[in-house]
C-alpha cells in the first residue's frame, strides 16, 4: 500500500476497522531505521515510582530492565527556572549511571517557573538520558498553574505540598501529580514525563542525528 497517497478526513465514518489499522505505519516504525535492541538496562535517578513508570512506559516496546536509584539532584527541592530543572535532570541521569552498570542513566526533574511570553506560573518537566559518552535533554509538557498556587510558590513553598493541601491528598507527586489534577485526568504525571523521556532517547534509538548510533553495543 502506498501510504503517501492516503488522505484521511476527520469525522468521516469508517466501517472497516482493519482499514484504520492499516494506515497507521508510525506505530511500527520504531524498529525500521535501526537494528532492534536485544536488551536494555536503564537506571532512573529517583526512587519515585511515578518516574520509574514514566521510563517503563516510554520503553515498553524494548526489552528494558528499569531500576530506580537514589541520587542527589544537586538542585533545590523546588527548581524555579528551566535552567535549574535541566541541571537537576542531568545530575540525576549522571548519578544513576555512575551508581550502576546500566546502559543508560535517566534523570527526570520537575520545576515551576514564569515566562515573559505566557501568563502565570508554569509547571515544567525535563528529562536527561546519558550512556556515559553522549548526553541528551528534552522537555515535556508545560501547563499553567492556578494563580493561588503560583502565589504560594512565589512565597517559597513547594508544589507537591501545595497540591496535597489543595486536593486533600498525600504525596500526589507519587500518583497523578499536578499534571493529572489540573487537567482533569486528561494526562498524568507519568504520561507527561514519559513524553520528555521519549524525546531525550531519540538520538540513542535512531540514526537520524549526527553521530547517532544504536545504543551502547
Amino acid at each position: 500500500m502506498n501510504y503517501q497517497n492516503i488522505q484521511i478526513r476527520i469525522g468521516r465514518r469508517v466501517d472497516d476497522v482493519s482499514t484504520i489499522r492499516s494506515v497507521r505505519p508510525a506505530e511500527s516504525k520504531v524498529h525500521n531505521d535501526h537494528a532492534p535492541f536485544s536488551s536494555m538496562h536503564v537506571a532512573v535517578g529517583s526512587t519515585n515510582p511515578v518516574k520509574q513508570r514514566a521510563v517503563e512506559r516510554t520503553l515498553a516496546e524494548f526489552d528494558a530492565d528499569v531500576v530506580p536509584v537514589a541520587v542527589d539532584s544537586g538542585v533545590s527541592e523546588q527548581p524555579s527556572s528551566v535552567e535549574e530543572t535541566i541541571t537537576g535532570a542531568k545530575n540525576r541521569a549522571r548519578g544513576a549511571l555512575e551508581e550502576t552498570d546500566a546502559d543508560y542513566g535517566v534523570g527526570l526533574e520537575g520545576g515551576a517557573t514564569r515566562f515573559e511570553y505566557a501568563p502565570g506560573a508554569r509547571l515544567v518537566m525535563w528529562a536527561c538520558v546519558t550512556d556515559g559518552e553522549r548526553l541528551e535533554v528534552a522537555g515535556g509538557p508545560s501547563l499553567r498553574l492556578p494563580d493561588s498556587v503560583g502565589a504560594r510558590l512565589d512565597a517559597g513553598e513547594e508544589l507537591g505540598p501545595i497540591m496535597d493541601d489543595r486536593l486533600g491528598t498525600e504525596n500526589v507527586a507519587e500518583a497523578e501529580g499536578a499534571a493529572g489534577a489540573l487537567t482533569g485526568g486528561l494526562t498524568s504525571r507519568a504520561r507527561a514525563l514519559s513524553e520528555a523521556v521519549a524525546c531525550a532517547f531519540g538520538p540513542f534509538v535512531t540514526t537520524h542525528y549526527e553521530g547517532g548510533r544504536v545504543g551502547r553495543r
